[in-house]
């Protein structure tokens, strides 16, 4: 399997990463093929809605030249797309959303001439590892509601999220529950991932 993972915290070693960090171990110890973009360190400018995408009924693809096109490859290539990412203000960060706004253009075709055109992620999955301060379904559920509805957009399919609550950032994060959750929600990646 082909996974792309969007990773898009500010914290490099931070609860975010610790649960990727699990979850992308379990995944390689499958032999699967792992993408890993760290959009906090990339160039992505906000999506123009200037149509140019549209041109290309074939390609996923953008007009802006930034850090954005290895990303639309990786996901072209991919059977799985991985956000990564904490919950801020009940959503993406920043970089995260601009990557999903430029996703939705770059794959769908029915913005420009033809509003039948095809998703070009038909069939591809999408799946979520998030942490929060809130208890977890207060925390994460409008973040899950807009991917739920990102994925109806674009006909992906939602796989589900691995989401874990942090109170406090002075008390250790990862411990041996977080752990076996992340090692869960991999083997369930990799089994969902597999179903073609």
């Amino acid at each position: 399997m082909n996974y792309c993972i969007i990773f898009g915290s500010p914290r490099k070693r931070g609860n975010t990463a610790n649960l990727l960090s699990v979850v992308m171990d379990e995944l390689r110890d499958r032999d699967n093929e792992i993408s890993y973009f760290d959009v906090y360190e990339s160039d992505i400018a906000g999506c123009k809605a200037c149509l140019g995408c549209q041109d290309d009924p074939d390609d996923i693809c953008c007009v802006i030249q930034d850090d954005m096109q290895p990303i639309l490859k990786a996901v072209a290539d991919s059977d799985v797309v991985v956000i990564a990412a904490p919950v801020y203000v009940w959503s993406a960060p920043a970089p995260v959303k601009a990557v999903l706004d430029r996703l939705v253009y770059a794959g769908c075709k029915y913005y420009g001439d033809d509003p039948h055109g095809p998703s070009l992620y038909e069939g591809k999955k999408l799946a979520l590892v998030t942490t929060c301060g809130y208890p977890v379904e207060r925390g994460t559920d409008l973040f899950v509601e807009a991917l739920r509805r990102f994925c109806k957009h674009t006909k992906m399919d939602y796989i589900g999220m691995l989401g874990e609550r942090h109170r406090n950032l002075k008390e250790p994060f990862m411990d041996e529950t977080k752990r076996r959750h992340a090692i869960a929600f991999a083997d369930r990646l990799n089994d969902v991932g597999g179903e073609q």
